[in-house]
């Protein structure tokens, strides 16, 4: 059993400052509450391939996972497969130029693991009001630093 969470927001920076934000996950903290840490795992420039060891709170809990970047196409397309020990998340973030910036949209596929399965319609609702909220954080995040 999986479920499907899916949005998109729009952000006043151009696409390439966006795709560049987003691709490196040892922002995310900047935006994100709940992400402790976050530390590349892999040599090299950010790609297909770059592994991440992350660092996140669920309430009182401390949870750490390995997350995967599978598709890096700068500055259009960034896949990922997040591994955790309750699921596994795949997916992707689209970014699409607009007039005032961007169009960044995410496309998640949840996959819980063992007990978890019996609570994928809550998972997946809760995941939908986490991404929205993430999603916003990082909108608000981006769109300030460029005030003056």
């Amino acid at each position: 059993m999986s479920a499907t969470v899916n949005g998109s927001i729009s952000i006043g920076r151009p696409v390439e400052e966006v795709f560049d934000f987003v691709a490196d996950q040892r922002n995310e903290p900047t935006y994100n509450p709940r992400m402790r840490s976050v530390e590349k795992t892999t040599p090299g420039p950010i790609g297909a391939g770059t592994l991440w060891q992350v660092e996140t709170t669920s309430g009182r809990r401390t949870m750490s996972f390995e997350l995967e970047v599978t598709e890096y196409a700068r500055p259009r397309r960034l896949g990922s497969r997040t591994r955790m020990a309750t699921a596994e998340i795949t997916g992707a973030l689209t970014f699409t130029p607009e007039t005032n910036g961007t169009r960044m949209s995410w496309h998640w596929e949840f996959k819980p693991k063992g007990l978890m399965k019996l609570a994928t319609p809550l998972f997946a609702a809760v995941g939908r009001r986490q991404e929205r909220r993430i999603w916003s954080s990082l909108k608000a995040h981006l769109e300030a630093a460029n005030k003056p």
